[in-house]
């Protein structure tokens, strides 16, 4: 029933849009597509402010773009019609990307919201991860049947890969026989090529300060496609001037736009954002499960970015909270020097775990990162109650009543501080469950998992614990109370009886 993800979405007024072209776009299309992005995003009046860039961030990625949008602050966003209340940053994303996809010309929107990220430096996509192995081919096939099983599960959105497959690639093949038969030189061919093409370095020209190269090749509608190689002509070592095209091979093929690698293998890279509603969890353990079915041997799947931030945060908090039960547990004992007492005081948490959870549901909030941190502090809380409760019996059986009188006498005189205790614990956390101000979002499940548990924990505790008290006092050795009964007679104190009423 509860949702588990790493961070819970935040509304920072901040968005990363990423759009991306058919492969084999050039940057002029590119940017003509952002321009009609950003004519719809300063339509919105939920924006303040964007910043654009073209061209992907390693370079080279000439069909994608990135914008960073600044969203108002909430209360100064409109309301639109058919809506009570201006629109969460959560709520503007499922529009725009639904409003930019139909753009002419993208071929995917994506929208990234930076307050899942973690705060790292990695993409951020709450599901991210490679699959790396040696042949390219079977890399690509397989992610394209990963993705299509991400999708079919119903739990991601924007799933992504890096694998770009269809950028225009011309390739060149000396032909190195005719080459030789006319004289000319395999150095000669890719000097031509490089010249026309590539462009060389003629000479440099100052302005405004500043020198520049002059370089010299085609002139760009003489350099678009593989038949203008037709047009360059090279010397060979006779002086003589022939087509180039009798020398070469040319083919076309559509190739990859950047090649990836990972810990020395290839690597593709897919990503992903939870669908709205479901947890984090669910979509890793899904992916995890396409893994197993759909990899063949060597071929590996490794998580990453916040996927992998997310898998490790949880498995420390889950690690510090059974050391603590554990050195709560040796604290307790030293305390009460006792094997049994320390158990009786740690039922108590099982019972705040079910608050918390409870307290979940009904807020409708996730097991995140810091709702983990609210259940560890829960547990150092919710022993009080016990602690109190377990320590005065013990007090009253050292003075000599038996076990149902000592509870008897000391249930009702603890009941006042356990509840104040408990009263003023609530009352201070219901101001940051309440979601007010800028990042309630990362308080709120904190609160509600300490009302939830402090209060179930509280009304249970009062009734279980008396009652296993009562039972665990027959696995106790009776020594201790000979003793004292003992020691009571040689003072010429009174010897109380088990079955006396309680004082």
């Amino acid at each position: 029933k509860v949702r588990k993800e790493l961070m819970p979405p935040q509304d920072q007024s901040m968005l990363l849009v990423q759009l991306e072209t058919p492969v084999g776009s050039s940057l002029e299309f590119t940017d003509n597509v952002f321009k009609k992005a950003e004519d719809y995003i300063m339509g919105r009046g939920e924006v303040q402010g964007y910043y654009t860039s073209v061209g992907g961030w390693q370079g080279g990625e000439i069909n994608t773009g990135n914008t960073f949008v600044t969203l108002k602050p909430p209360r100064r966003r409109p309301i639109l019609p058919g809506h009570g209340r201006p629109l969460t940053q959560q709520e503007l994303q499922e529009e725009a990307r639904k409003d930019l996809s139909a753009i002419p010309g993208v071929s995917k929107a994506i929208i990234m919201d930076l307050s899942t990220g973690g705060g790292g430096a990695d993409s951020g996509f709450p599901v991210d991860f490679t699959i790396q192995g040696r042949d390219w081919d079977q890399l690509a096939a397989l992610s394209e049947k990963f993705q299509e099983r991400m999708r079919a599960t119903g739990l991601m959105t924007d799933v992504n890969s890096n694998y770009k497959l269809g950028m225009p690639e011309v390739q060149i093949w000396p032909d190195r026989v005719e080459a030789a038969r006319h004289g000319v030189s395999t150095v000669s061919i890719a000097n031509a090529i490089n010249a026309t093409l590539g462009g060389v370095k003629a000479g440099k020209f100052s302005e405004g300060g500043h020198r520049y190269d002059i370089r010299v090749r085609f002139r760009p509608e003489d350099r678009t496609g593989a038949r203008d190689i037709e047009k360059i002509w090279v010397r060979n070592n006779r002086g003589q001037v022939l087509p180039l095209a009798s020398l070469v091979k040319v083919t076309e093929k559509r190739t990859l736009l950047t090649i990836t690698r990972q810990n020395r293998s290839r690597a593709i890279s897919l990503t992903a954002n939870v669908a709205p509603g479901k947890s984090q969890a669910d979509a890793l353990a899904a992916v995890e499960r396409i893994g197993k079915e759909l990899l063949p041997e060597g071929v590996k799947l490794a998580f990453s970015g916040t996927a992998e931030t997310f898998q490790e945060a949880f498995l420390g908090l889950f690690l510090a909270l059974i050391l603590g039960v554990f050195v709560a547990y040796m604290v307790l004992g030293a305390q009460f020097n006792s094997f049994v007492h320390p158990v009786l005081v740690l039922l108590a948490l099982p019972f705040s775990v079910t608050g918390a959870v409870l307290a979940l549901v009904i807020g409708r909030q996730s097991l995140n990162m810091f709702s983990m941190i609210g259940i560890v502090l829960l547990m150092g809380i919710v022993k009080k109650n016990s602690i109190l409760l377990v320590d005065f019996t013990n007090e009253q059986r050292k003075r000599g009543l038996p076990v149902d009188d000592a509870l008897k006498r000391a249930c009702p005189i603890r009941l006042r501080p356990i509840l104040m205790t408990s009263a003023a614990t609530i009352a201070a956390a219901i101001p940051p469950a309440l979601a007010l101000g800028p990042g309630a979002e990362t308080r709120v499940p904190m609160a509600l998992v300490i009302i939830g548990g402090v209060l179930v924990s509280t009304l249970l505790t009062l009734f279980v614990v008396p009652c296993a008290y009562s039972l665990a006092a027959r696995l106790e050795s009776h020594r201790h109370d000979a003793k004292l009964r003992e020691a009571l007679s040689e003072l010429g104190e009174p010897v109380p009886d088990d079955k006396a009423p309680a004082r």
